[in-house]
């Protein structure tokens, strides 16, 4: 009887085994990334189009520029309080996926996509040089810490799976339903924690400008990237995101990052988050392998993290 040899593509094996290797040192120096950005004359991106929300387009530049000004008409619906009401289920719209903030190309897993950035309008983010050379090298040692199960911080967060947020009077709260990760967000003019405490979401402070949500964000561990393809970010970075209603179920999501140790200048991204209406909706964690986290702070701790020690020059 003939024995039947399975044979699994090259191709297929490629991801798989780069998963394997994941956070594993480049034998061989830098990877470019399947959804890096394109260099400069590289002609049109190939993408998916995108839809449409609350009359904007997704595409998140034009989302931005729609979404601004229709927030100055729309009156949002109100809380008790009288603050606007943000509760309910909210997904994501204009980040498509989270490989690359930037402009990237369609790949095997993600449809690609604009840049998120919406300042500086070459949709890049503004590195130091050193930054810009050590975020090349990230891919090739992989260590993404949504691969670990840390905790996202911020503006990672904000399109970093779905979300449910309730609010009391004086604190607003976002349970994300990857790894069982929350934010409390006081609203009540607390000041922030002191300067050497460090949190994995940084401090959260929170007040209300008119229709807006303002979220002031210290104190990041910064041991997280911004996107799979290692944008980053110190423990120095401050963020402040804007969040307002611009129609009963559509979100205008702004956030401005400023790293005197890694960027040139602050910078924004903009895209926008849409409600879940259906009425049988239930919000599933993502669960993560037990130990997974403990194991990355090990590594980070004995200096084995391929980045560890990136936010000195």
């Amino acid at each position: 009887m003939a024995r039947r040899v399975f044979r699994w593509p090259i191709r297929r094996a490629i991801p798989v085994v780069l998963l394997i290797l994941s956070g594993l040192p480049s034998p061989v120096g830098a990877q470019r990334a399947p959804f890096a950005t394109p260099p400069p004359g590289s002609g049109p991106t190939p993408m998916r189009p995108y839809g449409q929300s609350a009359g904007c387009s997704e595409e998140p530049a034009a989302f931005h520029r729609c979404a601004t000004a229709k927030a100055h008409d729309f009156t949002p619906p109100r809380t008790p309080d009288g603050t606007p009401d943000l509760q309910g289920f909210w997904t994501r719209i204009g980040i498509r996926n989270m490989e690359n903030l930037e402009e990237h190309p369609q790949t095997m897993d993600g449809s690609g996509g604009r840049s998120a950035i919406v300042d500086p309008p070459d949709g890049r983010i503004p590195y130091q040089p050193w930054a810009a050379a050590r975020r090349e090298t990230h891919f090739s040692t992989y260590m993404d810490s949504a691969q670990l199960c840390l905790p996202q911080g911020s503006p990672r967060h904000a399109y970093g799976g779905g979300k449910l947020v309730v609010q009391s009077p004086g604190h607003v709260v976002m349970l994300n339903d990857y790894a069982d990760t929350y934010r409390i967000i006081p609203t009540d003019g607390r000041p922030h924690l002191g300067r050497d405490i460090q949190l994995f979401e940084g401090d959260l402070r929170g007040r209300w400008e008119g229709n807006t949500l303002v979220i002031d964000v210290t104190n990041q561990k910064a041991r997280t990237w911004l996107d799979h393809v290692g944008n980053f970010y110190s423990d120095a970075a401050h963020v402040v995101e804007r969040l307002t209603m611009i129609d009963k179920d559509v979100i205008h999501y702004q956030a401005t990052i400023e790293d005197p140790r890694v960027y040139t200048r602050p910078w924004t991204i903009a895209f926008g988050w849409k409600r879940t209406t259906n009425a049988n909706y239930e919000m599933w964690e993502s669960a993560c392998w037990e130990g997974v986290s403990q194991g990355a702070l090990e590594r980070v701790d004995h200096g084995l993290k391929p980045y560890h020690g990136a936010f000195s020059k």
